[in-house]
């Protein structure tokens, strides 16, 4: 490692031995006065070999007999490119473009957008994709997306769960504009308490991701990046009413304040009162709800100083009750006149940002995250009684600078975490608190043309977890135009939250063991994996409409896991791993424009994943080992009084998925050892009536596909073979609903 940081730090001097163009850019004011130009990009055509002039303009470029053509750019003012044909000095005037006639230039706005010149395998998930579907929160954002997959977690609670390259949201770096947000109590809910309407863009990257947001990533990160209020509406309503009597309500409001401030307060409601038992097993099919959540959002901006900030502060309430269909709460609660659920949650945000970009060395960049929230659930689940409370505060300092020109960039930085954890799981009181401080260090090497390096390392202390270090690599390589061949690796580290994250073993009959190792975490040791990954991207032109495929294979090795083991079906047991744990996942996928505005996604994902059991090694459970995705959108062009249609469906196959075993229960109780294929459709069409408003109808699942007998001894709620956690397709069958979005752009001043 020390031989690699030695080279990384070696590496300018190196480079100056080499041929180079130098200089002054200055900018030509109105009254004819030549000035120093900061700030400037100086890069070569067609390569990504560039830099930045520093505060008096001057500039060094490395040359080459292959390079010909120096491009001189800067915003605001006319881009030049100079022909160059030996090494030596220049001075060049760059004109500003106040005097220069205006041009508008148009493109199609991709919906989901694959990073070429990242080291990270990263793709962009813009609004317009997630506008594909009704999209009401986070979990549900995920419809149009082939590398996410999405499943209800049991019968009862309605639940989305997400998996990324085989594994769990736990495994799932989940943060909200960088800042960690879904983990914790909020593991198993947090994604459904994220509006859809709040997200600006959604950016996924596979493998370990970077080490600036913390050490616990192990299969990838998700990071939300929510509206601004400079620029996202002044008002926008968003009304959504579905065939099982959801209803849903998103108003933004969104202001001006002065110069340098803005707000917006973003307001967020939907409840569900309508009960459904569609398969006629006595219990509904998706909870009763209600939810309120609202968030003051104020930025602040400063361009002449170079500052900018964003301060949240959030309210979440959120009610759920499920059951069977004659449970009243007010006098079946904890007894067994009948089986019943409520999930009662209460949380309170807090965050704030602030950056500061030097206006004189605009690469020096100076950033701090500060973070504290409290989450308050109270839950039941028949007779099984299930309280956490989680206090967290996270913070962050981040300095990003580059080593001698652009091409060699550096990010350093400390954070801090404190969570305190009350917890009360049936009878038993858990009660901890984890604290951790630590410091990173990333180098990237950006040439853009061929090549991008990535290469992190962090050191933590953690009062649970000890010293230790997380190493992350990136390297990206373009062999050739529009291409990008990418390998990863790195080292992940976390507490495993058994009760918090697995809450669906509540909803069931099974007595809960904990396998007490003398680990620092419910008796267990902390889980650790390393994750390997390969991918290529290759863009294309095909008949004058582009296109893009991408192959990637990526492998989770677990060095220790807390295994969740359901092999017995009357308990769920908790131990560390003995043994072997991987998760292997092999994806292909296929983007083309195929004609006009009709575009065209296919994916398949093949997963092989196994776990060493106490019984057996075995494939991990409700896991689909083939997956098949299929989207087509299109939309008219519209013009004149004729406005746009936009057309979007989606198709889902999934495989057979291993059930755990059942063959100790009762012969009416007992499963198959394999799920039946699944297959669901879904669609929406959208009419924008203007830049103003706009409807929409669609409908989920709509070939009506059902799980047969989603609940096992659904007749016998408390006897010890009742369990609810065996899903692996739709339970409510088909759903259809309508809604409307109206907004007013911002307001002048």
């Amino acid at each position: 490692m020390q031989k690699i940081l030695f080279t990384f730090l070696l590496f300018p001097l190196f480079m100056c031995a080499q041929d180079k163009v130098s200089g002054v850019i200055n900018e030509e004011t109105a009254n004819g006065q030549i000035l120093p130009l900061a700030g400037a990009n100086v890069y070569w055509h067609n390569t990504k070999v560039g830099v930045i002039t520093d505060l008096d303009g001057t500039f060094s470029v490395p040359y080459k007999k292959e390079y010909s053509k120096l491009i001189i750019s800067y915003v605001g003012f006319k881009t030049d490119t100079l022909t160059i044909t030996k090494p030596g000095k220049i001075t060049h005037n760059l004109q500003s473009t106040s005097t220069l006639d205006e041009v508008t230039i148009t493109a199609k706005k991709e919906a989901t957008t694959k990073l070429y010149l990242k080291a990270e395998n990263t793709m962009v998930v813009s609004s317009d994709e997630l506008l594909k579907a009704a999209c009401c929160n986070l979990s549900e954002s995920f419809e149009t997306n082939p590398s996410i997959d999405v499943n209800f977690a049991d019968a009862v609670s309605g639940t989305r769960q997400i998996k990324m390259l085989g594994l769990t949201s736990p495994y799932i770096l989940i943060a909200t504009e960088n800042i960690p947000s879904v983990r914790g109590a909020s593991q198993a809910y947090g994604l459904s308490f994220i509006p859809g309407t709040w997200v600006e863009s959604i950016q996924i990257t596979k493998g370990m991701g970077s080490v600036i947001n913390g050490y616990e990533s192990i299969a990838g990160q998700i990071n939300a990046e929510l509206k601004k209020p400079i620029s996202d509406d002044a008002l926008f309503v968003n009304l959504y009413a579905a065939s099982s009597e959801r209803l849903e309500l998103n108003t933004h409001f969104n202001t001006k304040v002065s110069d340098k401030w803005s707000t917006g307060l973003y307001i967020h409601g939907n409840k569900h009162n309508k009960k459904h038992d569609v398969n006629n097993d006595g219990f509904m099919d998706m909870p009763i709800y209600n939810q309120i959540n609202i968030m003051n959002r104020w930025q602040y901006i400063d361009m002449e100083k170079g500052i900018g900030s964003f301060f949240n502060i959030r309210y979440l309430n959120d009610d759920k009750q499920t059951g069977q269909l004659n449970f009243d709460p007010d006098t079946d609660k904890l007894t067994t006149n009948a089986w019943g659920s409520e999930i009662n949650t209460e949380r309170i945000d807090f965050s704030a940002k602030f950056g500061y970009v030097n206006p004189e060395l605009p690469w020096q960049v100076l950033g701090a995250q500060f973070a504290v929230s409290n989450h308050k659930q109270d839950s039941y689940f028949g007779l099984n009684v299930y309280d956490i409370e989680h206090s967290s505060v996270y913070s962050n300092i981040n300095y990003n600078s580059i080593i001698g020109d652009s091409r060699h960039k550096v990010k350093t930085g400390i954070n801090f975490t404190y969570d305190k954890y009350d917890e009360l799981v049936l009878t038993d009181n858990y009660a901890r608190i984890d604290n951790s401080i630590g410091g990173y260090f990333e180098y990237g090497y950006d040439n853009l043309e061929k090549l991008n390096i990535t290469a992190g390392v962090r050191v933590d202390n953690h009062n649970r977890l000890g010293f230790f270090v997380t190493p992350r690599f990136h390297l990206r390589y373009s062999p050739w135009e529009k291409s990008a061949l990418r390998a990863s690796f790195g080292r992940g580290k976390r507490t495993a939250n058994i009760f918090a994250e697995n809450q669906r073993m509540f909803a069931s009959g099974r007595v809960i063991n904990i396998d007490d190792d003398g680990g620092n975490i419910y008796g267990l040791d902390p889980e650790i994996a390393w994750n390997y990954g390969v991918s290529y991207l290759q863009g294309f032109n095909l008949f004058d409409k582009k296109g893009d495929i991408s192959v990637d294979f990526y492998r989770t090795d677990f060095e220790n896991q807390i295994v969740v083991d359901w092999e017995n079906p009357q308990e769920v047991s908790f131990y560390n791993l003995e043994g072997d744990s991987y998760a292997n996942s092999f994806q292909t996928e296929l983007n083309y424009n195929v004609f006009g505005n009709f575009d065209l996604r296919v994916a398949y994902k093949l997963y092989d994943i196994k776990t060493q059991y106490k019984s057996a090694k075995l494939e991990r459970s409700l896991t689909p080992k083939h997956r098949f995705f299929a989207n087509a959108s299109y939309q008219t062009k519209g013009h004149g009084f004729i406005k746009k249609w936009k057309f979007d469906a989606t198709f889902n196959w999934l495989g057979t998925q291993r059930f755990s075993s059942t063959e100790t229960n009762p012969e009416a109780y007992r499963l198959p050892s394999y799920t039946p294929n699944v297959a669901t459709v879904n669609a929406q069409i959208t009419k924008v009536f203007s830049p103003k408003f706009e409807v929409y109808v669609g409908g989920e699942n709509i070939t009506n596909v059902r799980q047969d007998m989603p609940i096992v001894g659904a007749d016998d709620p408390f006897g010890s073979n009742f369990d609810t956690t065996f899903v692996y397709g739709p339970v409510f069958g088909s759903m259809y609903y309508a809604g409307l979005r109206f907004k007013i752009n911002k307001f002048k001043k």
